[in-house]
């Protein structure tokens, strides 16, 4: 007699379902906090606006707790063994959007203020310092005998995230073209250590508290910062062409504040009369009005700086897909890790 198909869960399923499931303990996490770092920390999640009222904004969709829980499941484990990661995950995520959002100077976030211009940019930055130690603590606090490996998996991985950091703001200060200026390789690289660390850490801190082995580790903590890169590139196309019914953000928004990504940088690299012209215009320092911006857009796309961003995001998504393939796992896991890579390219651009 043939087996019945189960059918594959969505994406959105999934993502709901480790919400689900981490939820609770992150709630109750974050009560742990200091009353005002609390407040601040359940507005940058989407749980209640300033002083606890409603206000329109989206919440963040969960993907690294659900890298978390997905990976412990892969390596045979429950999904409840994956709970503390997600939540360290989740709390470090939040603690560097709060700190992120202040250096880059954004006002908004999910279609809503950020949290430094709703409580100003001290209380935002000791939410942020709060959510950095809670974090830590989570996974100290884990029973068993992984607790000393997920904390060292952790510390490399908050290393690796101010490196990236590091490097984002220092691209600021370096010039749009010649022998300086920021080359592809260059972002590629600060995009692992920014953003795909810390889903490598997810995926990997997963396996870790499911007690699996360093060889399944490291292949999910690899598949992870693949998809860390995708999600980055991914991003910084939004961050031109997004719908600002998705993004939160105007259209063009990285451009009119100038922002070197993937986008710019290959097209600047590509040193036809496109790359020319655009880097004339960049040189200048001059603030992009709506006019300018739109023309700088579409010398980033006539240089194929649109075309070589989507093409990246492509490659490392079939990248963590060989991480995947590199080890034996549990095929149910590995078929909705495969069914939510799709999302780190496929949003609405």
């Amino acid at each position: 007699m043939t087996p019945p198909v189960t059918q594959q869960a969505t994406a959105p399923e999934i993502l709901s379902r480790c919400r689900a499931l981490v939820r609770p303990d992150l709630s109750l996490a974050v009560r742990q906090l200091h009353p005002w770092h609390a407040e601040i920390t359940a507005f940058s999640l989407g749980w209640d606006g300033p002083g606890g009222r409603a206000v329109p904004g989206g919440q963040g969709k969960g993907i690294r707790q659900a890298l978390a829980v997905l990976g412990a499941e892969a390596v045979g484990a429950p999904a409840r063994s994956a709970v503390r990661g997600a939540v360290a995950v989740e709390l470090i995520h939040t603690f560097s959007l709060l700190h992120d959002d202040i250096m880059d100077g954004d006002e908004t976030r999910r279609q809503r203020a950020t949290a430094w211009k709703a409580y100003g940019t001290g209380p935002a930055v000791l939410a942020g310092d709060a959510l950095f130690a809670l974090a830590v603590q989570t996974l100290a606090d884990a029973p068993g005998t992984q607790c000393v490996p997920a904390v060292r998996l952790l510390a490399g991985t908050l290393s690796d995230l101010v490196r990236g950091q590091a490097d984002d703001l220092l691209f600021e200060t370096r010039p749009w073209t010649g022998p300086d200026a920021v080359q592809p390789h260059e972002y590629r690289l600060m995009a692992e250590h920014k953003t795909g660390a810390l889903l490598g850490c997810a995926a990997g801190l997963g396996a870790v508290l499911g007690g699996a082995g360093r060889t399944e580790t490291d292949a999910l903590s690899a598949a992870g910062r693949h998809l860390g890169v995708a999600f980055q590139t991914m991003d910084d196309v939004l961050g031109i062409w997004g719908d600002p019914e998705v993004t939160g953000k105007p259209v063009h928004s990285d451009l009119r504040r100038q922002k070197k990504t993937y986008p710019v940088l290959t097209a600047l690299a590509a040193g036809d009369r496109a790359a020319l012209q655009l880097g004339a215009l960049l040189r200048t320092g001059d603030p992009l009005d709506d006019s300018t911006v739109r023309r700088a857009a579409g010398l980033v796309e006539e240089a194929g700086g649109r075309s070589a961003a989507v093409d990246e995001a492509h490659r490392h998504l079939e990248s963590a897909r060989a991480c995947l393939d590199s080890v034996t796992l549990a095929p149910d896991a590995v078929g909705e890790l495969l069914a939510l890579l799709p999302y780190f390219v496929e949003r609405t651009v």
